[in-house]
């Protein structure tokens, strides 16, 4: 058995073969029914629209079954049950666990209690794996990945995406521009473990210092409620952007990436630019999320 709770979890082979895979998959090189008679559980204590729905078609895709308990007001947890009892009871129930909840850690305390492999699908402001791993393999689609520069811009410092993407690249030679408001930066305890791992970072104040140097351009919501008021957060997020003007004198091989939902970041008009990959990176979760299942249940 083997857990799926943070990417930091993995080396850079396990990383590229796992994307190798999911190639194959994307190919329609797969067994349809590998995991016939399997069942996903689905826990997710937070909203989600793309990462239960990739996951749950992802199952569907090679012969599986899923069942979910539906909204938190529906389980158990609101009569005041313990996630680890919760997950006990559902380890019998099914044979691989899919868990999103808003606290960091929740993932990693579930895969203590679970009798079947748990699946971390975004844990408070920790991690996000699976995400992680469709970002890369959107990359790899325009670009290999060594040495590139990649800027996250917006919510650095909550933002769990970003979080997990910063570590995978750490282990390619990338280099990494962050642009964020004040307040919201990336964590200190974070920046110090990519720079211990070798990876340069360079802060910037405005994105107009790095676009014509960026391959990858990762942009993140930057979330109203970590705004004192309204204005503030109109202040700020003004300023965060991302327009077609902005975009000109870019590299031709650009790629702007978002984990998505997105709010006003990206101007709709960049929808139609040549580097914009956000919805072909939401797509590409079917053939990661198809990999990294039949990794855990095979």
């Amino acid at each position: 058995m083997r857990h799926i709770i943070s990417i930091g979890d993995f080396n850079r082979k396990e990383i590229d073969a796992l994307l190798d895979h999911a190639r194959q998959i994307d190919q329609r090189k797969y067994d349809k029914n590998v995991l016939y008679g399997k069942i996903l559980a689905t826990l997710f204590f937070e909203p989600s629209t793309r990462t239960r729905m990739s996951f749950e078609s992802a199952m569907a895709r090679l012969g599986g079954t899923s069942l979910s308990v539906g909204s938190v007001e529906a389980c158990s947890i609101a009569k005041g049950e313990t996630l680890a009892d919760t997950i006990r009871v559902v380890s019998g129930y099914a044979d691989a666990i899919v868990i999103r909840h808003p606290k960091e850690g929740a993932a990693r305390l579930a895969a203590e209690f679970a009798a079947v492999p748990v699946i971390n699908a975004g844990d408070g402001a920790g991690q996000h794996p699976s995400q992680t791993l469709l970002d890369l393999y959107t990359i790899r689609q325009s670009m290999p990945i060594d040495k590139i520069d990649v800027a996250l811009i917006g919510d650095l410092r909550y933002g769990r995406t970003a979080h997990s993407l910063a570590l995978a690249l750490s282990l390619y030679n990338a280099r990494l521009h962050t642009i964020s408001p004040k307040g919201l930066e990336l964590p200190a305890t974070l920046a110090a473990e990519l720079s211990e791992r070798g990876m340069e970072i360079v802060e910037h104040d405005d994105i107009n210092e790095v676009i014509c140097d960026l391959d990858v351009l990762y942009v993140t919501r930057i979330q109203r409620e970590r705004f004192p008021d309204t204005a503030s957060y109109f202040n700020v997020a003004s300023s965060y952007r991302i327009t077609p003007e902005l975009l000109v004198g870019a590299k031709k091989h650009l790629i702007i990436l978002h984990p998505l939902p997105r709010v006003d970041e990206i101007d709709p008009r960049v929808d139609e630019l040549p580097y914009a990959r956000y919805f072909e990176q939401s797509r590409n979760g079917i053939p990661v999320r198809m990999a990294m299942l039949m990794r855990v249940m095979q």
